[in-house]
């Protein structure tokens, strides 16, 4: 008996009861472990049942993996501008914000910092290729003020392999090397680099991709920096490493926690100090353009994740980030979600809160050991450097890419408001177009984009494209599949009429005709389409269907194909508008 006066449960008890539901579910399993497992995009496999034998040898607990910001220290407030807006970046730090990351053309931060304290924040530039003149400029500009720049804190966000196809990548590591012996030598709070691992996770990458692309990328710019007169310390005091944080919260706890892990890890070989600082981002590539309340949910998931996690710095996106450039009132969701969670929840209060969980230490361990592998096959592809421009790196995200893309159009991984419950009369938010995205060497996308472009495609037409759902027998026999069938089409921007309850096939047939489209959809329980699935095809047919889907598996004279769970929605979304003379 426990403490609590329960009965100790034993694994093999847990066995019995999930082999009982999984047979209930027609399911049969010699080993429930193996049938309720999943596996992630880097192959490790998330077991349904945690006990203290899957700790690792060495769990993530001090001294063996550094655990972020201190006790009871909050993270940065970090909100991006990519336009020149001083009036909106007034408002963030004077609610809430302290800290700003400029991705603005080096002549705009005069204009944008316009009334911002130099000394009291801290700022974070992003210039690309520019990051040289950014970094002038704002020391320029902290000089006419007279503000001292010892006193500045931030980073000046040096990335040059962030940018290999705009220009040499050795004179990028060259002028980096020069900015970071400047830091080193006079300014004590600011940083030259950031390795931004973000693009990888927004080519479609897996979260062990992006982390041994991140090491692989430090160690590259250590070696420059070493290579350029820096000692080891003051070489790894230039880094500052950023990160993607999703929805999905526990892979993200664990992804940063890993990342401290690998970090600790080359820090060790090197003899420089084990802590790495993190800024975690909100995905881009989980955002959506429709129905985009849901990515309040995603974005607050996703910043608590992050702060659980350790992050020494947040940036929430804003909740239209994928519309273009937000609004007022969506920047401040974005900064309170980090005052709720920091002021209301206290997630802040607790440091490294995953730490002796069985579930995220192993998970952590498991991910660290596959991205330290990725690591090694960068590095023995030649290093960042050469892996990148080979298209080592961009093949491998790839293929992740398309794994991924699949899943999604299967619903595998469902996006709520896109493909799964869209809502096809929702009116979005006013907002200007969205910037242009410029292509480094590796493509951006986002998970929703292809629903999102057959939505597009539909709502620009003179009215809406239709399939008819031939509902057979009664609403308890075919009310579930009719709802099924009704959320595919709509994720397409496709409309659907439903043929009256409890109609026979002619009946059924003369509301087809009156729905003016060429496309139906047989929708009942598999024992009504035993008995009335070919009778009712073959009245949609002689009526003028084109063509005709069942919502189902079985095969039935007069049906063309199926709908079913685990299909590939995107396919038979373009097949449907192929017939409904809709083209891309």
């Amino acid at each position: 008996m426990t403490g609590a006066g329960f009965p100790v449960a034993t694994r093999e008890q847990w066995r019995e009861l999930a082999r009982e539901v999984l047979y209930r579910s027609g399911r049969k399993a010699e080993s429930p472990e193996r049938a309720l497992a999943s596996t992630t995009y880097d192959g490790i496999t998330i077991a349904p049942l945690h006990d203290a034998t899957d700790l690792p040898e060495t769990p993530g607990l001090p001294p063996h993996a550094p655990g972020g910001r201190g006790l009871g220290a909050s993270w940065e407030v970090r909100q991006r501008y990519e336009i020149p807006d001083p009036q909106a970046l007034r408002t963030d730090l004077e609610n809430g914000a302290d800290s700003v990351w400029l991705a603005v053309a080096p002549e705009e931060l005069p204009r944008l910092l316009d009334g911002a304290h130099l000394d009291m924040i801290s700022i974070v530039l992003d210039a690309g290729h520019r990051s040289g003149e950014a970094a002038d400029t704002l020391l320029a500009l902290a000089a006419g003020r007279g503000v001292p720049t010892s006193s500045l804190r931030g980073c000046f966000g040096v990335d040059p392999l962030a940018q290999p196809a705009l220009g040499d990548v050795a004179s990028g590591l060259s002028q980096m090397a020069e900015l970071a012996r400047r830091c080193a030598a006079e300014l004590p709070g600011m940083r030259a680099i950031v390795v931004d691992a973000t693009p990888y996770h927004e080519a479609g990458g897996s979260d062990a991709e992006e982390l041994g692309c991140s090491i692989a990328t430090g160690l590259a710019y250590l070696r420059t920096l070493t290579d350029h007169g820096l000692d080891v310390p003051g070489a790894f005091g230039q880094l500052e490493f950023r990160y993607a944080a999703t929805a999905d919260q526990f892979a993200t706890i664990a992804k940063l926690r890993a990342a401290r892990m690998l970090w600790a890890r080359v820090a060790e070989v090197c003899g420089g100090p084990p802590g790495q600082l993190q800024h975690a981002v909100t995905s881009a590539a989980m955002m959506t353009r429709r129905d985009p309340w849901t990515n309040m949910l995603r974005t607050t998931l996703a910043g608590f994740a992050a702060g659980v996690a350790g992050a020494d710095a947040l940036t929430v996106r804003p909740y239209d980030d994928a519309l273009g450039p937000p609004g007022g009132f969506s920047r401040r969701i974005a900064r309170n979600t980090s005052a709720l969670l920091v002021e209301e929840a206290q997630v802040a209060r607790v440091a490294d809160p995953g730490a002796g969980s069985w579930y995220l230490e192993r998970r952590t361990a498991d991910l660290a050991g596959r991205a330290w592998r990725w690591f090694q096959d960068i590095e023995e592809a030649g290093g960042m450097v050469e892996a990148l421009a080979s298209g080592f790196v961009a093949g491998r995200i790839a293929a992740t890419r398309v794994s991924r893309s699949g899943d999604i159009a299967r619903r595998r991984k469902p996006i709520v408001g896109i493909s799964d419950f869209p809502d096809l009369s929702e009116t979005l938010p006013a907002g200007t177009p969205a910037l242009p995205v410029s292509e480094g060497a590796l493509p951006r996308i986002r998970y929703a984009q292809e629903f999102e472009e057959l939505r597009d495609l539909t709502d620009a037409l003179p009215s809406r494209p239709r399939v008819f759902l031939a509902a057979i027998g009664p609403v308890g026999e075919h009310g579930g599949r009719v709802s099924f069938a009704a959320g595919l089409f709509n994720s397409g921007g496709v409309e659907t009429v439903t043929s009256s309850p409890a109609r026979d096939p002619d009946g059924i047939a003369e509301e087809f005709a009156a729905s003016g489209t060429p496309v139906a959809c047989l929708c009942a329980s598999d024992r009504m389409y035993d008995e009335h699935a070919a009778a009712v095809a073959g009245a949609l047919r002689r009526a003028g269907a084109a063509r005709i889907w069942l919502a189902g598996k079985g095969r039935y004279d007069g049906v063309d194909d199926n709908l079913y769970a685990g299909c590939d929605v995107i396919d038979v979304l373009r097949a449907t508008l192929a017939d409904l003379e809709v083209s891309e």
